[in-house]
C-alpha cells in the first residue's frame, strides 16, 4: 500500500515536469535572441541582418545583431555563452578553417552546434588578359612549364580567396607564388594592373570587371556551376577534377544547447530562407542561399575540416 501510495505522488510530479519543460520549449524565445557576427558590412553581417529581419517579420522574434571585431573574437564569445537558445553565432568558414591555421581558444566542433548553413559566397578563377590561357587546362600547363614565374593574389591567409588559391596549387601539383594584401579589394586593382597574373575573386567583387574585360574569367570554384557566374564552367569539369571551394556562412550555438531549440531555429531560419524575395535579396548581395539542417552542416564542416586540414599541413600553411 505504501508503495501505491508513493507512486500515486511520484506519478503526477513527475508529469508536472515533463508539462513545465514542454511548455518552456514552446515558449521559446521568451526574450530577444542575440545574433553575434563579425564587422559590419561583411557577408557574415549580411547573412545575419537579412535572416533576422526574416524572422521577425515571419514569427515576430525580437533579434540583435551584435557586431564583433574580425578574427576569433566572435567565435570565443559565443562558445562560452549558456546553452540557451539566446546567444548564436552567424559566421563563415573561417570559424573551423582558422583553427586549423593559428592557435583558438575555442574548438569549432566540440564547442558549438551547428544549426543551419546559410549562404555560400561562389568564388571566380580569373587572370589578366595578356596571360596565354582560357581554360583552366592551359592554366594548369603554363604554370608546370614555368615553376615560380606565375603570381597570385589575396587578402589575409585564410580568407576564401586564399584557400581556394593554395587549394589549386596544391590539387594540381603547381607552384604559383602568393602574393599578400591587406584584403581582396587591392589585389583586385593589382590584377587589373598587370602587376599579377590571376586570382579567386568572390562574384560580387570581380564581376563588373569581367564584364568590362579588364579581367578573363576560366572558371568557378564550386562543384557545380552557379547562377552568380552564368556561363562559366566549374574548375572540376574544366581541368582540375574534384576541385571545390566556397565561403559558407552558417548560424551556430554553443554545445549543449537543447535539441528542442536547435530544431526550432533551424526550422524557423529554413523558412525564411526559403522565401523568395530573401533568395533574391542574397542572390543580389552575390551570394547563394543554402539550407542545410543541424547534421548535414556538422557533416559538411567535420568532411571540409578533414579535407583542408591536409593541404594546409602538407602545404605548411601557418598564420603567425
Amino acid at each position: 500500500m505504501r508503495l501505491l501510495r508513493f507512486f500515486l505522488w511520484v506519478f503526477p510530479a513527475g508529469l508536472m515536469v515533463l508539462g513545465a519543460g514542454a511548455v518552456s520549449g514552446q515558449e521559446y524565445p521568451a526574450r530577444p535572441i542575440r545574433f553575434v557576427t563579425t564587422g559590419i558590412g561583411g557577408s557574415t553581417d549580411f547573412a545575419a541582418r537579412n535572416v533576422a529581419q526574416g524572422l521577425t517579420e515571419s514569427v515576430g522574434w525580437q533579434i540583435v545583431v551584435e557586431n564583433r571585431p574580425t578574427g576569433f573574437i566572435a567565435n570565443e564569445f559565443v562558445a562560452k555563452a549558456p546553452p540557451d537558445g539566446y546567444v548564436l553565432l552567424v559566421n563563415t568558414d573561417g570559424m573551423w578553417i582558422g583553427p586549423l591555421l593559428q592557435k583558438a581558444n575555442y574548438d569549432p566542433v566540440l564547442d558549438f552546434i551547428p544549426i543551419s548553413l546559410m549562404s555560400r559566397s561562389v568564388n571566380v578563377l580569373v587572370v589578366h588578359p595578356s596571360l596565354p590561357v582560357k581554360s583552366v587546362k592551359e592554366l594548369i600547363a603554363l604554370a608546370k612549364a614555368k615553376p615560380g614565374e606565375l603570381n597570385y593574389g589575396a587578402g589575409a591567409i585564410g580568407a576564401s580567396t586564399h584557400i581556394a588559391s593554395e587549394l589549386f596549387k596544391y590539387m594540381a601539383g603547381v607552384n604559383i607564388v602568393f602574393v599578400p594584401f591587406k584584403s581582396s579589394g587591392p589585389s583586385v586593382i593589382a590584377l587589373i594592373r598587370g602587376e599579377l597574373q590571376l586570382m579567386f575573386a568572390t562574384t560580387g567583387a570581380i564581376t563588373p570587371h569581367i564584364k568590362s574585360g579588364r579581367v578573363r574569367a576560366l572558371a568557378v570554384s564550386t562543384l557545380e556551376p552557379s547562377a552568380l557566374a552564368p556561363g562559366l564552367p566549374t574548375i572540376g569539369a574544366s581541368g582540375l577534377p574534384g576541385y571545390q571551394s566556397a565561403s559558407t556562412a552558417g548560424a551556430f550555438a554553443p554545445a549543449k544547447t537543447p535539441a528542442t531549440i536547435i530544431n526550432r531555429l533551424h526550422q524557423e531560419i529554413s523558412r525564411v530562407l526559403n522565401r523568395p524575395e530573401v533568395k533574391e535579396r542574397f542572390f543580389n548581395g552575390g551570394v547563394e542561399v543554402v539550407d542545410a539542417s543541424p547534421e548535414q552542416a556538422a557533416a559538411a564542416i567535420k568532411s571540409e575540416m578533414a579535407r583542408l586540414g591536409r593541404m594546409i599541413k602538407d602545404a605548411g600553411i601557418r598564420v603567425e
